[in-house]
């Protein structure tokens, strides 16, 4: 039997594909466990996927939303949040080396989590990507600008490695794309959703979203009966970006009063420091950790943050969208969604305000039946794909190989 290794760190959007295709893995007869921070060790445990901690056992989640508030810009924030990562990469190398020994394939997501280690050990490796904007167009000619560009931030990526390959007796390498799986590279993103670069080299290859539906999910007795008991109501779903680094009342109450202005129920997933103080009024509710591939369905459209997992499943589920983006990566998600015409315009959340939040919806309300459309016919096309399946199989050629 095939031993394998996942990691990858960030927060829930971020790890919950690998859980997908860890079990994927397992089901075809390998055995597969994931390293990540401690906090999701729940999470994966339950999954009955086996798990290593790998760094600090910290909040994650809070850790992002510390970062998100101290720098309004997206860029920025990015920014302060890889580099947070790398380090924390760098200090549980020792760790990462440890569980990697005795397998036979490392997965290893964008942050390159597992790389240097698996190189070390002699171990090969396959590579996950998120964001199609990080893959280099390696065959697309390139001018003297598109060189000094690229190899000065190519140098700049590859610091952190080269303290890693530091630790193992390896030379410095360029760029983070010299320790990419030169094998094989997966992008759970499917192709009705994005067109494949001609300039990508051949191993990136789209697969189709990872995903498991949870149809037979058992909400609590409250939030069953809310939806039992009115119109489908507005889903706002941030994921880690309303996880509060303290209290936001200001902007849960921009959410809140538009929700009134425009006449809306509306079930309100995280916020949960600042709605210990908060009384909802009757034709709203707070949900906690509720599977989109349900909660999802019981809405009419989502407002969510655009991270991968969010955007993934609005599309995956047919279900509108008014996107709210925080940083760099959300943004290009949520550009994806209004380009497919299946969201309104993206509202930066450094833009928030009661008045722009109901002119979305408003928006929403007035096209509902186009987007609606246009988002069931691309649920249909992502479900006739088999993106678990496609990534086993290609997984299996490079082990076989």
């Amino acid at each position: 039997m095939y031993k394998l290794a996942s990691f990858t760190m960030g927060t829930r959007g971020g790890v919950q594909p690998y859980i997908y295709l860890a079990r994927a893995l397992n089901r075809a007869g390998y055995e597969t466990m994931i390293g990540t921070h401690p906090c999701w060790r729940n999470l994966i445990e339950e999954s009955g996927v086996p798990f290593a901690a790998i760094g600090p056992d910290i909040d994650i989640e809070k850790e992002a939303a510390a970062i998100r508030g101290k720098h309004s810009n997206p860029a920025v924030s990015m920014l302060k949040t890889m580099k947070f990562v790398f380090r924390m990469i760098q200090g549980a190398t020792d760790e990462i080396y440890e569980a990697c020994k005795g397998k036979d394939l490392i997965i290893v997501s964008r942050s390159q989590m597992g790389a240097i280690e698996a190189l070390a050990l002699g171990i090969p490796t396959v590579n996950v990507t998120l964001q199609t904007e990080m893959i280099a167009e390696k065959l697309k000619e390139q001018t003297w600008k598109d060189k000094l560009i690229g190899n000065f931030i190519g140098a700049q990526m590859a610091k952190p490695y080269n303290k890693i390959r530091k630790v193992y007796g390896m030379g410095k390498v360029k760029s983070a794309d010299e320790i990419m799986s030169r094998e094989l590279d997966l992008i759970p993103i499917s192709k009705y959703v994005k067109e494949r670069n001609v300039y990508w080299e051949s191993h990136h290859i789209l697969t189709g979203y990872w995903y498991e539906d949870e149809q037979n999910y058992i909400p609590e007795k409250r939030l069953a009966d809310f939806l039992a008991n009115g119109l489908k109501p507005l889903i706002l779903a941030l994921g880690a970006m309303s996880f509060e680094d303290q209290e936001e009342k200001d902007k849960l109450d921009m959410f809140i009063d538009a929700f009134k202005a425009t006449g809306n129920r509306a079930v309100i997933q995280g916020f949960q420091k600042t709605l210990a103080k908060v009384e909802l009024p009757d034709t709203m509710i707070s949900c906690g950790s509720v599977p989109h591939s349900w909660l999802f369905r019981q809405g009419y459209g989502v407002i969510h943050h655009c991270g991968f997992g969010t955007a993934s499943a609005a599309l995956i589920y047919g279900i509108p969208s008014i996107p709210v983006p925080h940083v760099l990566d959300q943004m290009g998600f949520a550009m994806q969604l209004s380009a497919l015409g299946v969201s309104t315009e993206p509202l930066p959340a450094k833009e928030l305000s009661r008045e722009r939040i109901a002119a979305a919806i408003e928006e929403m309300q007035r096209t509902f039946p186009e987007k609606k459309a246009k988002a069931e016919a691309i649920a249909q096309q992502i479900q006739s794909e088999d993106g678990l399946n496609a990534a086993v199989e290609l997984i299996a050629k490079v082990l076989a190989s």
